[in-house]
């Protein structure tokens, strides 16, 4: 399964759709609140009711003890969001200060991920956030910039609208540069196009000349729901976004399949083989359970 990070130039939804592509996926699914400024989904869609043992921020100091007790920190860091325990959550930051005690963290972190989708066949999604930039290239501080790199795919989000095309319109050349020169390729980076605006998929892809890979339609009852919590609004499970995400999820794994075809496996080390144990154990223990 593929590993899709979310960026983009300005707030654009990127949380909220991230959430529902994890939310409305057919197969297992993990979303990864990678942000630098900070997580909103614990106090937003969560209310609060994830507890301060979980989270990213636990794996900063397990990396540096090694990769064995990294994978367990990563297990332990993860909040379920339903009662199958199909669809998990490793929440964000607390603190946008402590960001700066990741860069040696997003390596490792970002091969778990790929372990996970590759040998326990999870849809992975990593909420990347606002994409800041440092003399052209990605902020090794300000963006997690090893997840972006190593990406399946990576989706700058846009609305339909004259200004959000014009800031993404800034940002599409370093970042394509930044992915061929650093990351798996210029033809990993594509649009998820929210349909708030004038105007249509084929018209965005042309301004920003970059492939929609995906679209979302504007259905703020459901999104906001997904951003702020709450009672879930009148027919949720068959909303339009729920219902595009899904298709969405289906259209971002055959576009990453068939780039995957010519890559080389990734190898896979006992210690993160160790990680999809625990991670199918746990599966099977909720299920059961």
């Amino acid at each position: 399964m593929p590993v899709t990070a979310l960026v983009s130039a300005k707030s654009c939804g990127v949380t909220t759709s991230a959430l529902a592509l994890t939310l409305a996926s057919r197969r297992v699914s993990l979303l990864a609140e990678c942000d630098p400024a900070g997580g909103t989904i614990r106090a937003g869609y969560l209310a609060g009711s994830v507890t301060a043992q979980h989270g990213l921020y636990h794996l900063a100091a397990a990396e540096r003890v090694g990769p064995d007790a990294l994978g367990n920190a990563f297990a332990s860091a993860l909040w379920t969001m339903d009662d199958a325990g199909h669809r998990k959550l490793l929440p964000g930051l607390t603190d946008p200060a402590q960001a700066a005690a990741l860069g040696r963290t997003w390596p490792a972190l970002s091969e778990v991920l790929h372990v996970l989708a590759d040998d326990a066949d999870y849809d992975v999604f990593i909420d990347a956030g606002r994409l800041a930039l440092e003399s052209g290239r990605l902020h090794t501080t300000l963006s997690p910039a090893p997840l972006i790199h190593e990406a399946d795919t990576v989706l700058l989000t846009v609305r339909a609208t004259d200004q959000s095309l014009a800031l993404a319109r800034h940002l599409i050349g370093p970042l394509r540069t930044e992915l061929t020169e650093r990351g798996s390729g210029a033809d990993t980076l594509g649009l998820l196009l929210i349909e708030d605006g004038p105007y249509r998929a084929h018209q965005v892809a042309e301004a920003l000349h970059t492939p929609v890979l995906a679209a979302l339609p504007w259905d703020p009852d459901t999104a906001n729901y997904l951003t702020a919590g709450g009672r879930q609004p009148r027919g949720y499970g068959r909303s339009p976004l729920l219902r595009h995400a899904r298709t969405a999820t289906e259209q971002l794994e055959a576009a990453a399949s068939r780039r995957r075809i010519q890559r080389d496996p990734r190898r896979v080390t006992p210690q993160l083989a160790g990680v999809v144990e625990r991670m199918n154990l746990a599966r099977r223990g909720t299920t059961h359970g």
